[in-house]
């Protein structure tokens, strides 16, 4: 994955997301996650292992990502026209069944339709 533009960090990291943006490429082992999967307990949300219990807390993710977690949370309509929200902030419209999965945009679609900021973009 690039790095973002210079002149996106500035915004990355006034709304607060500006550790998450330094993340690159994550490997993921795939035997752990197999190990956790069975070794969570749906019943308590509670992951058992021979040395007890544990659960991941929002503050566990914080510390990680390095995200803000005080303050009162972001909350809104989680109901939106895709197509119009698309065309009003990307200005393209995707092209529905290849390019939304549910009402998500695809990464992919994103990557492959969003041409990288020029030499002096304005903000």
């Amino acid at each position: 994955m690039p790095e973002p533009h210079s002149l996106t960090i500035p915004i990355l990291e006034q709304a607060g997301f500006g550790e998450i943006a330094k993340l690159r490429h994550l490997k993921v082992d795939h035997a752990l996650v197999t190990s956790l999967v069975e070794r969570w307990r749906l019943e308590t949300h509670i992951f058992h292992f021979p040395t007890g219990e544990c659960t991941i807390t929002l503050q566990d993710i914080s510390l990680q990502l390095g995200l803000n977690i005080d303050g009162l949370p972001i909350v809104g309509p989680t109901m939106f026209d895709c197509e119009e929200m698309c065309d009003t902030y990307l200005g393209v419209v995707p092209v529905k069944g290849e390019s939304f999965i549910g009402s998500q945009v695809k990464l992919k679609w994103l990557r492959q339709n969003m041409l990288p900021l020029g030499e002096e973009p304005t903000e």
